[in-house]
């Protein structure tokens, strides 16, 4: 398994190798097109986002080594009841080193290549270089009154951003060592099992949460989307790129000029292929034996991709069932949504239609939980009396759980409020009438953002309507 993980490594090195030469024998063109100016807009989105990522990550890291030290602290004291010396050898450093972790949380780490390129992702990287173009270039930038100062205060909050996720990556690595450490040398006692258990679940979901601030953070608004599209229109941009972003940074390279230099080392896709003739001969069934070991490694890593799709480190496999919803704040859990239903016309009611928006909270992965209001507004009788009127509302409540695929069971209680009932006598009729549902429902996706719904529901107590309703239910909707 470890000369199957080796060979990939070397192949994929080899193919990066000789995508990045190829990249750099390009010449590159560092005319600057004119193009509109870049809107200050777009330097204070960056700015509010990196400040509140920045405040985010900072909470979570100082939650997740509280709870480390408490937890070692805890740990420390059952341990000495057994072997004080073992118990002072092998908590009292790691406390003081939390601790410390802890204190620099507050502050800012010292600059260092690597880890603070890389913490942050393409995606940072890219946003980084943005700014750091727009600096370097002239004019490109809307010419108003505090434009510099909003420019390098933009660039400040990206660099602040950069040190805590780099420090969140020191904290995870060292929780890494730290958790496998103790599981190796408190295996032989007993009753530490459920303590160890903790610190793992706290270990991953700082892991998560982590993770589901960074894709938060890629959310674009409009302006910031604008803007990235017309730099990146821009060859001088290009070039930049080439020069100062993580792929030029993990290779070291500094433009076409050097690149003999800074692919130097590299294995070319030739030297990958002389390896794997080397370790399995040179015989026609070389390549057959390379290529079937290659597909089972591969369907082994889908398989664990497949159960931990979220995971980034393979140490950070849980020893336990996650709970996906665990890392969401209460904001992302809510979906909003509306639909409307059509309701035929009787001797007593016109043809009416519900209009209905609705929040609903995901209380797990598979289901949710919500509430809405409807108003019913009434379109009269036919294509010859057409005219619109309020026919009263209702108040909804309703359970979503996933059955299979797309496919939802949907059950709810409703009050309906319809005061007015044409033709019945009066003290006849109630003004609110209870529904219960229970029905299938039908989701699918519109785009990233958007899904629609359709929902065939069952009333069960249409019996008890007076006057009598239609006892199905047929919605039509969409969630955002």
């Amino acid at each position: 398994m470890k000369f199957i993980c080796c060979l990939a490594l070397f192949f994929h090195i080899g193919v990066l190798g000789a995508y990045a030469q190829d990249n750099l024998a390009k010449k590159p063109d560092s005319l600057l097109k004119k193009v509109t100016p870049i809107p200050g807009k777009y330097l204070s989105q960056v700015k509010q986002k990196s400040d509140k990522m920045e405040r985010l990550v900072t909470k979570r890291s100082e939650v997740a080594l509280a709870r480390f030290m408490k937890q070692e602290e805890k740990l420390k004291r059952r341990l000495a009841r057994i072997d004080s010396l073992k118990a002072n050898n092998l908590f009292t450093h790691s406390i003081d080193s939390l601790g410390s972790l802890k204190s620099r949380v507050k502050g800012k780490l010292g600059k260092y290549s690597g880890a603070l390129s890389q913490s942050g992702g393409p995606y940072l990287d890219s946003l980084s270089n943005s700014l750091g173009f727009l600096k370097e270039s002239k004019g490109l930038l809307e010419q108003s009154k505090g434009i510099t100062d909003k420019l390098n205060g933009s660039l400040k909050s990206v660099d602040n951003l950069k040190d805590k996720l780099a420090q969140a990556e020191q904290i995870k690595a060292y929780i890494r060592e730290r958790k496998q450490l103790l599981k190796e040398q408190l295996s032989q006692y007993t009753g530490f099992t459920k303590d160890l258990q903790k610190m793992n679940k706290e270990a991953y979901y700082y892991a998560q949460q982590l993770k589901e601030y960074k894709e938060v953070f890629k959310d674009k608004k409009k302006a910031e989307q604008k803007a990235m599209e017309m730099i990146k229109k821009l060859p001088a941009f290009n070039d930049f790129m080439s020069k100062h972003s993580q792929l030029a940074s993990l290779f070291n390279i500094q433009g076409a000029a050097a690149s003999a230099q800074s692919l130097e080392g590299l294995q070319t896709r030739n030297q990958v292929e002389q390896l794997i003739q080397q370790r399995l001969g040179g015989g026609p069934n070389a390549g057959a034996a390379v290529s079937q070991q290659m597909a089972e490694a591969r369907s082994r890593l889908n398989e664990l991709k497949s159960k931990f799709p979220d995971l980034d480190n393979a140490a950070e496999m849980p020893d336990f069932k996650p709970k996906e919803m665990k890392t969401k704040s209460f904001l992302q859990r809510l979906e909003f949504g509306s639909n409307i239903q059509f309701q035929r016309s009787t001797q007593f009611f016109p043809t009416t239609s519900d209009l209905a928006g609705q929040v609903a909270y995901k209380f797990h992965k598979n289901g949710s939980a919500g509430v809405g209001l409807s108003y019913k507004l009434g379109m009269g009788t036919g294509f010859n009396d057409i005219h619109f009127s309020g026919q009263g509302m209702s108040i909804r409540s309703f359970v979503d759980w996933k059955l299979k695929g797309t496919f939802f069971l949907n059950g709810g209680y409703e009050q309906n409020y319809q005061p007015s009932y044409v033709g019945v006598p009066e003290g006849v009729g109630q003004p609110w009438t209870p529904s219960g549902l229970l029905g299938i429902s039908k989701k699918y996706k519109i785009n990233s953002k958007l899904k629609g719904n359709m929902m065939v529901l069952f009333d069960f107590l249409y019996n008890s309507h007076v006057p009598r309703t239609d006892p199905v239910k047929v919605r039509f909707g969409y969630n955002f």
